[in-house]
């Protein structure tokens, strides 16, 4: 019988897999056997980064120098890497984040925020998705499958204070994924499955200091976030896995155009 999760000997692409949500599910994927191949602009993250995954699975890692902003290096990349692996499984969109212009302090408004920064977060976010999915989403327009995973946010959902660019940047993700799902499924094969996990609050490098103070205790956005989320708790890096494990494989292959909460409940909660 066949195993409908087994991602076993698939070839998986990452971007913005040396961060902590991308590196937790690198490290997953090549413990369940499967290669990664990681995308990024830092050659010393890149290359530490793949130490790692090699020690847990020798000759599972491979990696790309690319800005996935940069469309005609990434057709470079694509050509590389339709050369030199027989198939790509599944792409992952991590690259993102958000960046101090264009986050609001809790004392400013709308007024302050810089408008450059807030463009630069729309590109990575949001562009940092549209260009890596079109241009190696056509390896697997032409191999014939393949599975598209996207990273929205609790901030497509719902209007989280201070952070414009970022909420603005995921909820064209949200309607990206679905387009391109439609797109995919309708004009290619239904194959090809294109969908988005929304996170909720986990601590990483990028909002540490939002959400926790020198000493370890919480924010005031700390606090409110943990009093909105029935779970009581930021989540963990590695409990994005699963469903992203879920989503890769086979087990999803009829569901496409869908975006997953793993967010503890913080988005079905009404705060009464």
């Amino acid at each position: 019988m066949k195993d409908l999760f087994s991602i076993k000997n698939k070839v998986y692409a990452l971007s913005g897999g040396t961060g902590t949500l991308g590196g937790s599910i690198a490290e997953y994927l090549v413990g369940h056997g499967a290669k990664v191949i990681l995308l990024g602009r830092s050659p010393k993250k890149l290359a530490e980064k793949k130490d790692e995954l090699n020690a847990i699975s020798p000759n599972s890692t491979f990696t790309f120098e690319v800005d996935v902003l940069n469309e005609e290096a990434l057709i470079e990349v694509k050509k590389e890497i339709a050369s030199n692996f027989e198939h790509l499984d599944g792409l992952v969109n991590l690259a993102g984040g958000n960046i101090p212009g264009a986050t609001l302090s809790a004392n400013q408004s709308i007024y302050d925020i810089a408008i450059a920064d807030t463009q630069k977060v729309l590109d990575i976010n949001l562009f940092g998705t549209v260009i890596p999915t079109i241009v190696l989403g056509g390896i697997m327009t032409q191999q014939g499958f393949g599975s598209i995973i996207n990273i929205s946010s609790m901030a497509s959902k719902q209007a989280i204070s201070r952070v414009l660019g970022y909420s603005m940047a995921k909820a064209g993700v949200d309607t990206f994924t679905q387009w391109m799902a439609n797109e995919m499924a309708s004009k290619f094969t239904d194959k090809i499955r294109v969908n988005a996990i929304a996170p909720g609050f986990f601590i990483g490098n990028q909002n540490r200091r939002l959400l926790t103070n020198e000493d370890g205790s919480y924010t005031d956005r700390g606090n409110k976030i943990i009093t909105n989320t029935p779970m009581a708790r930021f989540g963990d890096a590695s409990e994005l896995n699963g469903m992203v494990h879920y989503l890769l494989s086979d087990a999803s292959s009829f569901v496409t155009g869908a975006c997953y909460d793993v967010d503890g409940g913080f988005n079905s909660f009404s705060g009464v």
